[in-house]
């Protein structure tokens, strides 16, 4: 396992790089530009060079961009679905500039109009965006917590998105521990979290697990509250343990996204580590 966490890029993006390798990550994720503004972030060719020259320096094995959060590929709003995909493309250009690996991204929520209406957005949408991908980066879909009209809440539902788009080589997938939980996966229990890896092999295929996100809960199993708490400190807690201990899982960059209250998250990767011993242990 590849243990990693999501750290800010102010000051250009490759400080990422450099605040990475203080935490002693082995994989990063990174907002390419300001997750909750439509602008893009120009990035300088000296930036994305010396980014990727660092990442080589600090033994990074995994990068990984998150895309916006407004970003919505289901809305009906016909700005807002224009935005979501100039959005999207403008995070690949980034990632491919840096040579990250995937681009993670929420696919949105159909707002009340129904999943096939939402798909029917979504599906092209994508099949444009994945001609940016190559052989190295990724589109990487993420799960979601199951709230309102949230496309992604299910293994069928992200395995309906990759089948209508011809089970596309380049299309993966990313799982958070938080919005498997509170969409009612429980991830504690060693036989349902086999039920739950069983499905996503049938219907997906592990080859396209791409990473992992690490947040502990601050609500119940099967709430579907996307509600992100420091690992250890929420409802999943200790047994987390078992979730990342799980021989599907291993081998994967698993990314941290809720640091501490001081804003940093050593204390919390090195709980990472003890659990994911833990839970290789018990395995």
């Amino acid at each position: 396992m590849l243990y990693g966490a999501h750290v800010s890029s102010a000051g250009g993006i490759s400080k990422a790089i450099d605040r990475a390798e203080e935490l002693r990550c082995q994989a990063v994720q990174v907002f390419t530009q300001s997750p909750r503004m439509w602008k893009p972030t120009a990035h300088t060719e000296e930036q994305t060079e010396r980014f990727r020259a660092r990442r080589a320096d600090a033994g990074i094995e995994s990068v990984v961009c998150h895309a916006l959060y407004l970003v919505n590929l289901a809305s009906p709003d016909r700005e807002i679905h224009a935005k979501s995909v100039a959005a999207m493309r403008a995070t690949l250009e980034t990632a491919a500039a840096i040579d990250a690996d995937g681009v993670v991204f929420h696919v949105g929520s159909h707002l009340g109009a129904g999943l096939e209406e939402g798909l029917a957005l979504v599906v092209p949408a994508l099949r444009g965006l994945l001609e940016l991908t190559n052989d190295r980066l990724w589109l990487v879909l993420e799960n979601s917590a199951g709230a309102g009209g949230t496309i992604g809440r299910s293994v069928e539902e992200l395995a309906t998105i990759v089948d209508r788009l011809d089970r596309h080589p380049r299309l993966g997938v990313c799982l958070d521990s938080c919005h498997w939980w509170v969409s009612g996966v429980h991830i504690t229990d060693r036989v349902a979290l086999d039920s739950a890896v069983g499905e996503l092999d049938e219907r997906i295929g592990l080859e396209r697990l791409r990473c992992l996100h690490v947040n502990d809960a601050e609500v119940g199993l099967g709430s579907n509250r996307d509600r992100h708490t420091t690992l250890g400190k929420g409802t999943i807690g200790k047994g987390m343990a078992t979730f990342l201990g799980h021989p599907a899982f291993q081998g994967l960059p698993a990314i941290l996204e809720t640091p501490d209250a001081d804003g940093s998250y050593a204390d919390e990767l090195r709980l990472l580590r003890r659990l994911h011993k833990k839970g290789l242990a018990a395995a």
